[in-house]
């Protein structure tokens, strides 16, 4: 015979989403973006991305499994990096 308890809710899985999506906004905005690693050295984030690519499988690997969404990924980030640095300009 068993006494356990239900498991309660606890923390973030308790709070409102609303509240829970306010409060993960403001861990992006507690560094200046001049302050963050990746954003002052690009090499940084380029060399973590391809650690990280190395943790995944070949076969589990989406880009490698579909050339056409590895190129419109790629497009996508020029096109938003392009439009960064026209705003940073600008400031």
């Amino acid at each position: 015979m068993s006494d356990e308890k239900p498991k309660s809710r606890r923390g973030f899985a308790a709070m409102d989403p609303a509240k829970v999506k306010a409060i993960a906004s403001l861990g992006g905005q507690s560094v200046p973006k001049e302050k963050r690693a990746f954003s002052i050295q690009p090499e940084l984030a380029a060399s973590a991305g391809r650690k990280g690519g190395r943790n995944v499988d070949a076969e589990r690997r989406s880009f490698s499994q579909d050339r056409a969404l590895a190129s419109s990924a790629g497009k996508i980030a020029r096109s938003r990096r392009k439009s960064r640095r026209a705003e940073d300009e600008t400031e």
